[in-house]
């Protein structure tokens, strides 16, 4: 890997905050997965390609199965604590943007020193990764933002590097301040959620109003919520529904949640359902080779995005 120098700016961090998050979680709570990849393989095993047979419901409740045990606990925590009040202390500690300022692709050289030693498919870095989908979507034609988006969606992980619980970087996404739906995975760990019995939130509207659109919808909190933020004033709309909502699978495979989308949600999930083989089905065992590829990523990164971006 390239050695390169990080353009620090020193903005303190907020000490309370990240007190808090280790003083509220135990290490297994921060940490229930052995590799954030395990999330990724689960939603394979729910979404497989096209041709490929799919488990049955019930073999995802296979309780010997020790991986299937620590997705199962990933999940109870996440369902657990991603509350409405959650999400916006979220907001409000890491959208100010004050951890670090580099550029993009020496975000993506920091997004890799998120070392996964445990994936048992193929020996590639998160950069690789992303390259794999980049490429894949480059080689079917598809416009240059789209190419972009394809490389750095995952990016927001970084957050992992900042000390946060996996369940608060990865994992399905879904609205927060209204009913959860049973449609998203392991729907029955809600019932430890205490906004699941806040009669503001429980209801199948909650704090929103029938086709109110998702852009005044909360999502639960994670990488593509925190990637959306950063490039929200750069990248094309479709590209950006592609970021914030590529981890909504109970919408964008099981329509749960049609009762807040407006005509626009449903146009903009076309494309979002267009960038989701690319990100499930792209990976492959030949590692792209990253000095060949820099410099047209580097363009497409300057032609699209500022020059340093704040973390």
């Amino acid at each position: 890997m390239q050695v390169f120098q990080l353009k620090i700016v020193n903005f303190p961090f907020n000490n309370l905050l990240d007190m808090k998050t280790h003083a509220t979680y135990s290490t297994e709570e921060i940490n229930p997965l052995g590799s954030i990849e395990e999330w990724e393989d689960d939603v394979l095993e729910r979404y497989p390609e096209p041709g490929q047979p799919a488990k049955k419901k019930e073999e995802f409740r296979n309780y010997d199965n020790p991986q299937r045990d620590t997705v199962r606990e990933f999940y109870r925590l996440n369902h657990k604590y991603q509350t409405y009040d959650f999400v916006q202390e979220k907001k409000n500690e890491f959208l100010q943007f004050n951890r670090k300022e580099m550029p993009v692709w020496n975000a993506m050289e920091f997004l890799n020193t998120l070392v996964d030693d445990s994936d048992p498919d193929i020996d590639l870095d998160q950069l690789q990764h992303l390259l794999q989908t980049a490429e894949a979507i480059r080689a079917d034609g598809h416009p240059d933002w789209f190419v972009l988006t394809g490389f750095i969606h995952d990016m927001g992980k970084v957050l992992c590097l900042f000390g946060e619980p996996q369940w608060a970087v990865v994992g399905d996404t879904f609205p927060v301040g209204c009913r959860f739906s049973d449609k998203v995975v392991y729907s029955e760990f809600f019932e430890l959620n205490p906004d699941n019995s806040d009669e503001r939130y429980n209801t199948k509207y909650g704090v929103y109003e029938h086709g109110c659109g998702l852009d005044k919808v909360h999502m639960s909190w994670g990488h593509d919520e925190y990637l959306y933020h950063i490039t929200k004033d750069y990248l094309p709309e479709p590209a950006l529904y592609m970021i914030r909502y590529h981890s909504f699978y109970a919408e964008h495979r099981e329509q749960a949640y049609d009762h807040l989308m407006n005509d626009n949600d449903r146009k903009m999930f076309d494309w979002v359902r267009k960038f989701n083989p690319y990100d499930l089905y792209s990976k492959s065992p030949k590692p792209p080779v990253v000095s060949e590829l820099k410099h047209y990523y580097e363009d497409l990164i300057a032609k699209y995005l500022p020059a340093t971006i704040k973390l």
